[in-house]
C-alpha cells in the first residue's frame, strides 16, 4: 500500500527494533524509497520523531493473535503525534541461521517471546531444540550471524534473511497462518498550548471536535478515526459515550480499555470509528467531549 499523498523519497521513518524486523518490512512497503531508522526502545522512536530527526515512524499497534502493543497505545496517548495511515502485515515466521548450519544440528533458536509463543507446534515437533527468548526477531538473526553460531538460529520475517546473510532453514512455522499485526503509521503533531510531552494525561482539555489543527496531516479519503478518551466517574457514563456514535450510525470497529499510568483504577478507551473528518464525526466528538473528561484524536486516515 502506497500513501498517495506523502512524499516518500529519502524519508527518514523510525522503527523500534532492528532493521530485518517486521516493522522494517511495513516502513518500506508504506512508504516505498524511504530511509529506516532502527531505534532500540519504542520511547526513542516517540523521542526522534517529536524531536524531528525523522519525518515518520512505523509502530505496530496490534497482532490478530497477540493483541494490542500496550507500550504504544500508551505512548500514543502520551504523546504528541497524529496516525496518518494504518497497514496490515502478514506475519510469516522462518527459522533463519547461518549459511552451512542444517536443522538437525540446531540446539538452539531465539526469537522475540510473542513469535516464539507463535511457533508452538515447531517446538513440540523438534523436542531437543531450546527456545530462547531475546528481545528481537530480526535482531535474533543478527546475532546469530555476527557471532557465527553453528548451532543457533533465529526465528524471524524474510527481511531479517536478507539483511544479515542468513539461510531459511525452514520457512513458515507459524502455528496459525492467519497472523497479522497493524502497523500504524504516525507524524509529529502540532503540541497544544500548556500541552506537557509524556504527560499520561493531557493537562488541557484537547479539542476534539475537529481536526483542525491536523488537517494537513489527514490524508485525501482518511476514512477512519482512532480516538482515546477517559469518562466520567458516574453512572452509565460509558453507555452516554458510547451513544454518541450510535446516535449518527456510526460504525465501531474496535473498542479496549487500558489502565491510566500513574492513576491506579482509572481506565482510558480506545476507540477505531469508521469515518473520516466530516460532519457526523466532528458533531460526535463535540458530543463526547461533553459527557468524557478528556478525548484525544489520535488519528484519522485510510483504513487497511
Amino acid at each position: 500500500m502506497k500513501f498517495a499523498a506523502v512524499k516518500t523519497a529519502a524519508v527518514k521513518v523510525a522503527i523500534q527494533g532492528e532493521l530485518g524486523s517486521f516493522s522494517h518490512e511495513a516502513a518500506e512497503r508504506m512508504l516505498p524509497g524511504c530511509v529506516v531508522v532502527p531505534c532500540a526502545r519504542s520511547a526513542e522512536v516517540f523521542e526522534r520523531l517529536e524531536r524531528g530527526s525523522v519525518a515518520a515512524a512505523v509502530i505496530p499497534i496490534e497482532n490478530s493473535l497477540a493483541g494490542t502493543v500496550a507500550e504504544h497505545a500508551d505512548l500514543l496517548v502520551e504523546r504528541e503525534v497524529f496516525i496518518q495511515g494504518e497497514f496490515r502485515l502478514r506475519i510469516v515466521h522462518n527459522v533463519i541461521a547461518a549459511p552451512g548450519v542444517k536443522l538437525g544440528g540446531l540446539r538452539r533458536v531465539l526469537s522475540h517471546p510473542v513469535a516464539l509463543d507463535q511457533c508452538r507446534d515447531f517446538f513440540r515437533r523438534h523436542p531437543k531444540i531450546e527456545a530462547v527468548p531475546f528481545y528481537d526477531t530480526a535482531g535474533s538473526v543478527k546475532h546469530v550471524l555476527a557471532n557465527h553460531l553453528q548451532d543457533a538460529a533465529g526465528i524471524a520475517g524474510r527481511q531479517a534473511a536478507r539483511e544479515y546473510a542468513g539461510k531459511i532453514l525452514q520457512a513458515g512455522i507459524e502455528d496459525d497462518k492467519r497472523n497479522f499485526t497493524r502497523f500504524f503509521l504516525i507524524r509529529k503533531s502540532k503540541a497544544r498550548p500548556g500541552a506537557k510531552a509524556g504527560a499520561a494525561v493531557p493537562r488541557e482539555k484537547p479539542s476534539a471536535a475537529s481536526a483542525r489543527g491536523h488537517r494537513r496531516l489527514i490524508p485525501p479519503g482518511a476514512n477512519k478515526t482512532s480516538i482515546a478518551f477517559k469518562v466520567k466517574n458516574v453512572p452509565g457514563a460509558l453507555f452516554k459515550s458510547l451513544s454518541v456514535f450510535a446516535l449518527r450510525d456510526i460504525s465501531l470497529s474496535k473498542i479496549e480499555s487500558r489502565p491510566m499510568r500513574g492513576r491506579p483504577w482509572e481506565y482510558v478507551f480506545y476507540v477505531d470509528f469508521l469515518r473520516g473528518d466530516d460532519e457526523p464525526a466532528r458533531n460526535a466528538l463535540r458530543h463526547l467531549e461533553e459527557v468524557a473528561e478528556f478525548v484525544k484524536v489520535l488519528g484519522i486516515y485510510l483504513a487497511a
